[in-house]
């Protein structure tokens, strides 16, 4: 522990004399010349989403480790990054390697999230973590109290929340482009797997697989097919659904623009579900009150083929590319639209990549944002210098925005209308939801 934390001390202050990372008069990146120097990254859950987390983050350092519970993924990602050190679990890397790694990446199953993040920061690791932060709602509290405690370099994936003409157009918002916003509506093609399904039946664990690992803090169950690789998203157990997967990106343009958080109820339209796994589809209305000079406004969440009323689009003419290279008018297959009092604001795409126009009779606003360098050139920036931290770190903007995303679940779970302390998060009128706020683990995993 103490080299771990005299070698961070030594990567900030080569950083200070302007050597490896820095460019003199930039927060451009630039490749280390040498090793004492480099950011050396374990990487936890190297297939799908995880390799090219794996790509990303070998431009800013070396990959020094890797870790994965599909011995065939890891065999091939080993070759190419010619790793000594492979493991497939985590708490296994993080013991052994504590002391060699300076940052860790985390692209795993939902479930599994919190309890790798939090064993990393507490060895005084820098954590990057897949989107959403977490599985429930008290572990996304508790990394960003964890966070602070340890003053690591945090960072959630949802890379655009560097996409620069989002930052701008959150921060036109805050300047009173749109007036009061009374309206946010938020809609997602997802889920793109099986949802509301009965468990599969059990198989053999296949020889490459350790399930074990998988499995991890939740209930354990006997191996399936449909759960890994992919499909695990559909299950509570192991997934957010539809919301958890996508609303980390959709909503961060509202959530940058009106510090969406803290809201007091949240109410789910849904079709019956065997609460094991999701709902095909869901209509969820969230309620945020005034919060310091933020005033109250409703937000409403779409999935499973759901969307906003098609009148609320007057005005509306930015198209988008479908299927085909199909137009697509408005609606699009995921966006959001703010509605204010003075001008509407429509941005397409699941990241707002595909267009944001403003509707209304207003001249649009100029004004300063801060430009990001890159996602997770960003997460490298905040190692070397703690006054240069992530936008999406989890203290201050991660975990706050997973809270909100969340507490959705609750009420779909429940098929109703959950009223909701956001101070103490607590269910106010449904204590049994409270094992869906902060779930049990099984031994040997804790957060």
């Amino acid at each position: 522990m103490s080299f771990s934390t005299d070698r961070r001390k030594f990567l900030q202050t080569t950083a200070a004399a302007g050597m490896g990372f820095w460019v003199t008069g930039s927060v451009e990146a630039a490749a280390s010349k040498s090793p004492n120097e480099q950011i050396q990254v374990g990487c936890i859950g190297v297939g799908g989403k995880g390799k090219s987390d794996v790509e990303d983050m070998s431009k800013f350092g070396k990959i020094f480790a890797l870790c994965d519970v599909d011995a065939t993924t890891l065999e091939g990602m080993k070759k190419a990054y010619k790793t000594e050190h492979n493991f497939a679990d985590f708490r296994e890397m993080l013991d052994k390697l504590g002391d060699r790694i300076d940052a860790v990446t985390v692209s795993i199953p939902d479930h599994n999230h919190a309890v790798a993040a939090s064993k990393a920061m507490r060895l005084g690791k820098h954590v990057y973590c897949q989107k959403p932060l977490t599985h429930s709602i008290w572990e996304a509290r508790r990394l960003g109290e964890i966070a602070k405690e340890t003053g690591v370099a945090t960072q959630m994936g949802n890379q655009f929340t560097a996409h620069n003409p989002m930052r701008k157009a959150a921060h036109q918002i805050r300047e009173g482009q749109l007036g009061t916003v009374k309206e946010v509506h938020i809609w997602t093609d997802r889920p793109v797997w099986p949802q509301g399904e009965s468990r599969p039946p059990s198989k053999p664990v296949p020889a490459t697989l350790n399930w074990e690992c998988w499995i991890g803090p939740a209930p354990f169950r006997p191996y399936a097919d449909g759960y890994h690789p992919f499909k695990w998203r559909g299950w509570w157990d192991f997934g957010t659904g539809a919301l958890g997967d996508m609303a980390c990106h959709t909503c961060n343009l509202p959530f940058m623009a009106l510090n969406m958080r803290d809201p007091v109820s949240v109410e789910a339209e849904c079709a019956e579900h065997n609460r094991d796994s999701y709902p095909p589809r869901s209509k969820i209305k969230f309620e945020f009150p005034k919060l310091g000079e933020r005033p109250a406004f409703t937000m409403y969440w779409y999935d499973g083929g759901n969307k906003p009323a098609t009148e609320l689009f007057k005005g509306v003419t930015l198209t988008t590319k479908g299927d085909n290279n199909k137009e697509i008018p408005p609606p699009c297959q995921s966006g959001v639209l703010l509605i204010g009092d003075k001008a509407t604001m429509y941005a397409a795409g699941d990241y707002a990549e595909e267009g944001i126009q403003i509707v209304g009779d207003v001249k649009e606003l100029d004004v300063e944002y801060p430009r990001s360098p890159g996602h997770q050139k960003e997460w490298f920036i905040a190692m070397r210098d703690p006054k240069k931290p992530a936008m999406s770190n989890f203290p201050n903007y991660a975990g706050p925005l997973t809270e909100t995303i969340l507490l959705g679940n609750l009420a779909v779970y429940k098929r109703g209308k959950v009223e909701w302390d956001p101070v103490n998060l607590k269910p106010l009128n449904d204590p049994s939801l409270m094992k869906i706020v902060h779930p049990k683990f099984r031994d040997g995993y804790e957060v």
